[in-house]
């Protein structure tokens, strides 16, 4: 099998220790760094001479850094990738150069939908707090929207329905087995309107909550968001956060920062629910599947 050269891990990338140890097998020499690197000539400098360099979503590799890394042909991503345009590497820079980009999907989404059907289950029925509406309910006959139909989406879709809820969903188009299933395609006025919970299940750095938007989702109403960057603008959140409304984060990136932190309606665990033992073997196996493509490719 053909080797790189020099592999380098900039930051921590969440593979179990057995997959670690697997990247011997893929390079004459590996570095892992523990450590998030602290600014592009860090990273230049943990790059140095390596022709194959793996990243998870903490850092960013930019066209600037990549011109100043002339070896590398070839970026693992040990984190999602959905487009090049959301990307926490400059995927159009380096395909233009000769440098092959990977990612992975759909390792952590299991965790996120068990911390989703937790909390929500926690505010109906009042373990621990006021239940919602007053009485402790069922999430049976709730209207939940879901902003964004992949593959988190689809399943937390497929959560609320199991447990009775009734399914209005906005994706960039309608999505024939979503209809199959009983779900509802609405644009995000419509869905905000009509929802009593909304699941914000977008890509990075798609903002889809404006002004507009939140007087429509109107008061009394919980928000959660389960990507990786807020969904919304930060001004028309925090005066919709200030009514009568709740808004659940996993992590403080979620949440649009530490500025909601200590909001009395905001709710955030401040970690990633989705990153559990299970998803890390997940992320490891995808990882090592793709660097074994790539040294299959003919152009190392």
């Amino acid at each position: 099998m053909k080797k790189f050269k020099k592999l380098v891990a900039i930051e921590p990338v969440n593979m179990v220790a057995e997959g670690e140890a697997r990247l011997k097998e893929y390079a004459d020499d590996v570095v892992m760094y523990d450590s998030i690197p602290e600014s592009d000539g860090e990273i230049v400098r943990r790059i140095d001479d390596a022709d194959a360099v793996l990243l998870s979503f903490t850092s960013r590799l930019t066209g600037d850094t990549l011109a100043q890394c002339a070896n590398v042909k070839y970026i693992g991503m040990c984190c999602s990738l959905y487009s090049p345009e959301n990307a926490n590497v400059d995927i159009k820079y380096a395909e233009s150069h000769g440098i092959h980009v990977s990612g992975i999907r759909d390792y952590g989404d299991e965790g996120v939908i068990e911390y989703v059907i937790s909390e929500l289950v926690r505010r109906l029925h009042g373990y621990g707090c006021e239940p919602w509406f007053g009485s402790p309910s069922e999430i049976t006959g709730l209207k939940a929207g879901i902003l964004g139909l992949g593959k988190s989406g689809g399943m937390i879709a497929d959560a609320m329905k199991f447990f009775g809820a009734e399914i209005t969903y906005f994706a960039r188009s309608a999505k024939p087995w979503a209809e199959e299933k009983g779900y509802t395609f609405a644009q995000p006025g419509d869905l905000l309107e009509k929802s009593d919970v909304v699941f914000c299940c977008l890509n990075r750095n798609t903002v889809l909550l404006h002004e507009n938007e939140f007087k429509r989702l109107g008061n009394r109403k919980i928000l959660f968001n389960t990507g990786l960057s807020p969904a919304w603008d930060t001004e028309s959140f925090g005066k919709w956060l200030d009514g009568d409304n709740l808004c659940y984060c996993d992590t403080i990136g979620a949440a649009g920062g530490e500025q909601f932190l200590n909001h009395p309606h905001m709710h955030c665990i401040k970690t990633s629910s989705g990153i559990t033992r299970q998803a890390y073997q997940r992320l490891t196996d995808k990882v090592i599947e793709n660097i074994e493509k790539e040294l299959g490719r003919n152009t190392i």
